[in-house]
């Protein structure tokens, strides 16, 4: 079988008996080519299967008006939005978008950012895995200047710039809320701390129980990979025995729906024996019976923040100046943390 031979804007100037600069410019839109020419040369470029070169393009002008993202899942609600977003708004900014997945490899991670670099991405975007704490496979784009934004799951001390929801707040409203709904025995099923958002939400379940004059019991902590298959060995740990919690505080909405069906097999009542809130605000969370409690964390803000960021970015030629922005967050309340406030009953908290 022979090889396709790629089809060149020579070739379609010699078919049109125009010049070289003449098809350049019409497929380019230039504003000095006639709209008939412009017309002429983009049907004879679909009749001869021209594909225009956007590396070579990019070698000429040093840019490739592409922009790295790189997300734990695309599976997952929170990454996904944030994903489209992202997308959306630099598509109207002339900018393409290839999307990564690490599937929480850090070896993964560290090759697709090589990847990256090696097909010259204008800039890059990065939610790193949970097991990420060396970060220096990312040095090569500070030293080379391009702009590099993290979100979401960020370095805890790295001076880039990063865009992260507000967590520390996060996990002390969830906590709080239990606590005003009258919880006083409250599990917490975070993340692993090698993770920065884990460790903020887990400060913030903390200093909730703190301000609320409750025990904090490392019994009733789990650090874990929030899978199904982790939060159903969880529950056979926390329900094992009696007494049971009156609260769980799970660090994502996977978690959360797992222990709801897990307390509707054990005939566990929710919310009337036991309150749960989740965290991400998925929609599944909203038409699950009952529907359950989350912490939402404006998906569609960060979006907009990071591409709004790595535009800046893409602006300057000075150096990128380190720098944090926080998204805040909301408690969306639902069904499976209902029932008569007990903020009286918990006492008072000390002033924060």
């Amino acid at each position: 079988m022979s090889k396709r031979s790629e089809k060149t804007i020579v070739d379609i100037a010699a078919e049109l008996n125009l010049s070289v600069s003449t098809v350049s410019r019409a497929l380019n839109d230039h504003p000095n080519i006639s709209v008939r020419t412009k017309e002429k040369v983009k049907k004879m470029a679909r009749k001869l299967g021209y594909r225009p070169n956007a590396l070579a393009a990019g070698l000429r002008n040093n840019k490739s008006k592409t922009i790295g993202l790189i997300i734990p899942r695309i599976s997952m609600f929170f990454p996904a939005t944030i994903s489209t977003v992202i997308q959306n708004k630099l598509h109207e900014h002339g900018y393409n978008l290839i999307i990564c997945q690490s599937n929480d490899s850090y070896e993964q991670e560290v090759a697709l950012v090589n990847t990256l670099y090696s097909a010259r991405v204008d800039g890059l975007a990065v939610s790193t895995t949970l097991h990420t704490t060396d970060f220096s496979h990312f040095d090569i784009f500070k030293e080379q200047h391009i702009p590099l934004v993290f979100f979401d799951r960020v370095p805890l001390e790295k001076n880039v710039k990063v865009i992260k929801g507000d967590d520390f707040l996060g996990g002390f409203t969830a906590t709080e809320h239990l606590v005003q709904k009258g919880c006083k025995d409250i599990v917490h099923i975070s993340g692993p701390l090698s993770c920065s958002l884990y460790v903020e939400r887990v400060a913030g379940y903390k200093k909730a129980l703190q301000q609320y004059k409750l025990p904090f019991k490392k019994s009733r902590m789990f650090y874990q990979e929030l899978t199904r298959e982790n939060a159903l060995k969880a529950c056979q740990r926390i329900f094992a025995q009696k007494p049971y919690p009156d609260g769980i505080f799970a660090a994502n909405d996977t978690t959360a729906i797992t222990i709801l069906e897990y307390c509707r097999n054990i005939n566990v009542r929710v919310p009337e024996d036991l309150k749960i809130i989740g965290y991400s605000n998925d929609p599944r969370s909203a038409i699950i019976t009952p529907s359950i409690t989350s912490v939402d964390q404006s998906p569609e803000i960060m979006g907009e923040r990071v591409a709004a960021a790595l535009l800046e970015l893409l602006k300057s030629p000075a150096p990128q100046k380190p720098s944090a922005e926080i998204i805040p967050i909301r408690l969306i309340e639902r069904a499976s943390s209902a029932g008569k406030s007990a903020a009286k009953a918990a006492g008072k908290p000390a002033k924060k």
